[in-house]
């Protein structure tokens, strides 16, 4: 299951030695209910070696305002508190599984 991602916590997520994904999405996004499941078998498949989350929109504007967030889902990939990449949209666990790779 990934780790829920806030406007409280994601400042020290962030700071963390590993890399750390964060899935901003919103209840009423569709393309974003598609990929859930798929970042939540991907946090378990990934425990130990990245730390992933998802982050709700609606109740957390934080996150998605520093980083001009303007499309949802969009996943934020960060490396020692930098981010390194991003990818926006219902994209496939594979899609996902190469970006996580490239970076670890």
């Amino acid at each position: 299951m990934a780790l829920e991602v806030t406007d409280g916590n994601y400042q020290e997520l962030l700071s963390d030695e590993k890399l750390v994904v964060v899935d901003l999405w919103a209840e009423w996004c569709g393309p974003c209910k598609r990929i859930a499941p798929v970042i939540d078998e991907l946090a378990s498949e990934y425990e130990g070696k990245a730390i992933i989350g998802k982050c709700n929109v609606d109740d957390n504007y934080d996150l998605s305002d520093n980083y001009s967030v303007r499309n949802i889902p969009t996943l934020l990939f960060f490396k020692k508190g930098e981010l390194v990449d991003r990818l926006v949209g219902a994209l496939t666990k594979a899609e996902i599984q190469e970006k996580i790779e490239a970076h670890l």
